[in-house]
């Protein structure tokens, strides 16, 4: 029963106020006389309302629900703010647990005055996965807000002693609606919280937060871009493994070690937030969405920031380590995360938690969508074997409060698994196309031969996502993402350089599939500058000319370059940050994406079959490239965005060192095909035409196309 519900309730008579014996709260399985039965350390209490997990404020005080499957007894603490000894203990009585669940009601106490933990007591028997102890402080696994993390790189309270506070869900969505915008119609920038504007060239009153992320949405619409996707922001401690390298302080940057999964991160927020934490991110959410911009996030649920054995125990562990996490049968963790532990997803308590979590962001937050990072770990047994029906995975897909959000899957783990084109789906779920990102750049930094796989990545990966069971949804095409090379980089070095990470650049990825254009990292030679430029329009160009849902890396549309680092987890500075003196630098790159992004929106045929083209024009068609010509052509064809008539679209791709000529389809006497980009600057200076230009005109069917280089053509 939600806060809202309750006080429904007593305004329509039906909860009374303390003492008066007659009226109820109706919970949905019972009711419940809201007066005190008992005394604990001062406190009135009584048996809660045991289907409300963690901790709510209700008109007579807070109920707090907790539940254990091997915890013996269960003790709620009470802290004032800031000290590390609680005031209060309530131990729960037995009659107050009911199967596994702890439940009570403690009257009269206001949510503004208190934080809170449990201590339970239990079985230790690291060998059997048990790991309780009755004097450790465990973090709320419901915890709507966790302390001592607002300040960024400040530890506030004890290492690994997480306390929660009750929030207070007040917040006013007002008339906001949700855009649903169709996965074909998106186009997804994936962005870091505080990188985004942290950078003092951001220009924004709150450089690093939600509120500053909020002042750049007039940015984002002017970009064109219609969904953001959050890396993650979920409460998490950058402090974690905190160390210093090269007189540099090193952080838990990205924040991919979840803390509380129910808990905003609250560092993230311009001001203190205390009893309301999330509404800034609230504020946000609901301002994007009124500008038409849908937001996800980027969600781990495949390990915690607990670690494996070595590391601490604040919560899952000491809640029921052996049912949270996944362990070998000697007691120790598996570790197809890469993190030192993985989440027991397919256990139905963890399952329940998963799908309580995203219920809540959903209802609470009014968020639009969820990328699931490492998300073949969801589809793994309790002993960490595939599995061929996931019900995690089912669950989620079926669920009705989350039947309109996106569901995005990273279809690959540490542990090996690749789950790319083959990701349980039930038509509901969409993944990140890694192969698309593979093929597709060694194809763009001239692998020409490589022009057959080329065309089924550009047009939808059918060959991985059979339309006939996956829909045409599935593929989210993408060249950049955190992991790995922003597009700059992409065309600026050959290897990695992740020295300032410290580990002597043996951490990230080597498979980078990058090309330095012949100078390794800065230069300022004209010739390499220009190719760089160029190479990065044909990625932009490429990709929003792609079946399938574009996704790309904040900074690229303006060549944001971390310097050749292409695992910058750890670094909370310059490397990471968005540097915005580029945007007016490299103005013509963010022109050339703004023209790109609003070509595919303006051209229904890019996107989906829009109807049949009646000049006889199939849907797709490609040319690949032979008979000495080396140049990729994909022609889409159906009716116009107004079906007031046919579009016809050209992407031509040559990725090869000399120029290449080629013919177009002929067309009927009164149309021509005309050139609406050429990232060559041959037909058109700049790539793109300026407002009101006129497209260059096709002479005689044919084209010649410089060396590495895009056009786009259309006929009218």
């Amino acid at each position: 029963m939600t806060t809202d519900k309750v006080e429904n309730e007593v305004k329509n008579g039906a909860v009374g106020k303390e003492g008066e014996k007659d009226n109820k709260v109706i919970s949905p399985m019972r009711s419940i006389h809201m007066i005190p039965m008992d005394k604990i350390d001062g406190f009135e209490v009584r048996p809660g309302i045991y289907e409300m997990n963690g901790a709510t404020a209700i008109p007579c005080g807070v109920n707090f629900t907790v539940y254990s499957y091997g915890a013996t007894s269960c003790e709620l603490l009470l802290f004032k703010r800031t000290e590390e000894e609680p005031y209060a203990v309530l131990k729960f009585p037995e009659n107050y647990r009911i199967g596994k669940v702890y439940s009570m009601i403690v009257f009269g106490v206001n949510i503004e005055d208190f934080e809170y933990a449990y201590r339970l007591d239990g079985p230790y028997d690291p060998k059997r996965g048990l790991l309780f102890d009755k004097n450790k402080y465990l973090l709320d696994i419901y915890a709507k807000a966790v302390t001592g993390q607002r300040i960024w790189g400040v530890r506030e309270v004890k290492e690994n002693s997480y306390r929660a506070r009750v929030v207070k869900d007040d917040f006013d969505w007002g008339n906001s609606r949700q855009p649903l915008i169709p996965m074909e119609d998106l186009v997804i920038y994936e962005m870091h919280v505080r990188g985004f504007t942290r950078h003092e060239s951001s220009g924004v009153e709150y450089p690093g937060t939600f509120e500053g992320l909020q002042e750049k949405i007039e940015y984002l619409k002017e970009l064109g871009v219609n969904a953001v996707e959050l890396m993650p922001i979920f409460e998490f401690d950058e402090m974690k493994d905190s160390r210093e390298v090269n007189g540099k302080q090193l952080l838990d940057y990205w924040g991919y070690n979840t803390v509380s999964f129910f808990s905003p991160n609250t560092s993230y927020t311009a001001n203190v937030e205390y009893n309301h934490e999330g509404t800034e991110l609230k504020k946000l959410i609901k301002a994007l969405n009124d500008n038409g911009i849908e937001c996800f996030l980027d969600v781990v649920f495949n390990h915690t920031a607990e670690g494996n054995e070595m590391g601490p125990s604040f919560s899952f562990k000491g809640f029921d380590n052996n049912i949270y996490y996944m362990l070998t049968p000697d007691g120790y963790y598996y570790n197809f995360s890469g993190c030192g532990n993985t989440l027991n997803c397919n256990h139905p308590i963890v399952q329940q938690m998963i799908l309580e979590c995203l219920q809540y962001w959903t209802t609470a937050y009014h968020v639009d969508g969820f990328r699931f990072d490492l998300a073949t770990i969801l589809g793994r047994n309790e002993d960490g074997s595939p599995m061929n029906n996931p019900p995690l995975l089912k669950t989620l897909a079926f669920d009705p409060i989350l039947g309109d959000v996106k569901l995005i899957a990273e279809a690959w783990d540490a542990g090996g698994l690749y789950w790319v084109g083959s990701f349980p789906a039930w038509s509901r779920w969409a993944e990140w196309n890694g192969r698309y990102r593979d093929d597709m750049r060694d194809f763009l930094k001239g692998e020409y031969r490589m022009s057959d796989v080329a065309a089924k990545r550009i047009t939808g990966s059918k060959d991985l996502y059979n339309p006939e069971c996956r829909g045409n949804n599935a593929s989210v095409n993408f060249l950049t993402c955190h992991d790995g090379f922003p597009l700059w980089d992409l065309y600026s070095y050959n290897t990695k350089h992740n020295e300032e990470n410290g580990w002597n650049n043996t951490d990230g990825s080597d498979d980078n599939r990058s090309w330095n254009c012949g100078v390794e990292g800065e230069t300022d030679n004209p010739e390499i500058l220009a190719l760089r430029y160029r190479l990065v329009k044909n990625g932009a160009a490429v990709l929003m000319m792609s079946r399938g849902t574009p996704m790309f890396l904040a900074g690229d549309e303006f060549c944001n370059t971390q310097f050749g680092n292409n695992n910058a987890y750890c670094q909370d500075n310059e490397i990471s940050w968005l540097d915005w003196r580029l945007l007016e630098k490299n103005r013509h790159i963010f022109e050339f994406f703004k023209y790109m992004i609003q070509f595919r929106k303006d051209h229904d045929v890019v996107r989906k079959n829009s109807g049949t083209c009646s000049l006889g024009f199939p849907e797709i068609q490609v040319m690949q490239a032979d008979n000495g010509c080396k140049v990729l052509r994909v022609i889409y064809a159906g009716r116009n965005k107004e079906n007031t008539g046919d579009d016809i679209v050209c992407l031509a791709v040559n990725v090869y060192w000399e120029e290449q000529e080629f013919s177009l389809p002929s067309l009927p006497a009164g149309m021509s095909w005309k050139i609406a980009v050429d990232t060559g600057d041959r037909y058109i200076q700049g790539g793109i035409p300026k407002e009101g230009e006129e497209l260059p005109l096709v002479q005689g069917g044919r084209i010649s196309m410089c060396s590495r280089s895009v056009c786009v053509l259309v006929v009218n």
